[in-house]
């Protein structure tokens, strides 16, 4: 049995994500009282007519009490020896808050007392316990509605076995560092093909930017060593239990020396570890 907890502030993405993976076999189920966890584990993991692929939302529409329960019943669920992935969804506070003005939905903590802002706020601090333990954290602030389906594809769906699942991602600092980062490289010293008229319009994907950064020599050290320290340090991640690991490279733009290198880094480090993929956060820009 593979179940999937989804989870995250309200207006960030849950719904979207339990649509994708109905989309792609789970068995879904919104809004589940955190306390009916163990039992729903215990329910599939015995009787064989059951879906083996679950997913559930659990949000701050469960009482308070039940949410302060979560570590204890996920530990409860994972005794019974079944894969579980806790998936936690967030956004900025600006960001939400537009997208609940452009909606015109009600969140589920405002009151008359309390406003859109203090609710979104307040939810934060109301699901820390799921935080704390979600063993993938996306950030839904740059993303529509495909990039956040492609990406939930990629992470959730793309893993073809147990264990460590490494994400080499680029990005540019001009839209802000990836939140959900577990190890960030900045390469902005690095010569820049932006500035090269003939070099600009293209990414760090063709060959004319392959090209030019693959002759620099301050740009292969980079490389080596980077490499070198992903090399020795994220098999320790993966031997630790982790689930997941983001390594983010970023450059101004996010679109030529960031890409390049997680191109490259990512190519050689699927020579060393099981399941590595690289994703271009800024490329679409």
């Amino acid at each position: 049995m593979h179940l999937i907890i989804v989870s995250g502030r309200s207006g960030s993405g849950k719904s979207t994500a339990l649509d994708v993976l109905e989309d792609n076999g789970f068995y879904c189920i919104d809004n589940l009282p955190a306390g009916l966890l163990p039992e729903l584990a215990e329910r599939f993991l015995h009787t064989e007519s059951l879906q083996s692929l679950v997913a559930v939302s659990i949000d701050a529409r469960n009482l308070p009490s039940q949410l302060k329960r979560f570590p204890e019943l996920l530990d409860e669920v994972r005794a019974r020896h079944v894969q579980c992935d806790v998936l936690y969804l967030d956004a900025d506070d600006e960001t939400l808050l537009k997208r609940f003005s452009e909606t015109r939905r009600r969140h589920p903590l405002t009151t008359e007392k309390r406003s859109l802002a203090e609710a979104i706020r307040d939810e934060s601090a109301l699901l820390g316990p799921i935080i704390d333990l979600a063993d993938l954290k996306i950030d839904t602030t740059h993303l529509n509605l495909y990039q956040l389906r492609d990406s939930l594809k990629l992470r959730l769906l793309n893993k073809p076995e147990p264990g460590t699942a490494f994400l080499v991602e680029s990005f540019g600092f001009k839209r802000g560092m990836p939140v959900d980062a577990d190890l960030v490289f900045d390469v902005r010293c690095l010569p820049n093909p932006y500035w090269i008229p003939d070099l600009r319009d293209f990414s760090g994907l063709d060959q004319p930017v392959v090209d030019y950064l693959a002759a620099q020599e301050d740009v292969q050290d980079m490389y080596q060593d980077i490499l070198g320290y992903l090399s020795k340090w994220l098999p320790r991640f993966a031997a630790s239990n982790r689930a997941y690991v983001t390594v983010a490279i970023g450059c101004t733009g996010g679109h030529h020396r960031s890409v390049y290198l997680s191109e490259r880094l990512g190519l050689a480090l699927k020579t060393l570890l099981k399941n590595v993929q690289v994703r271009h956060r800024d490329l679409s820009e």
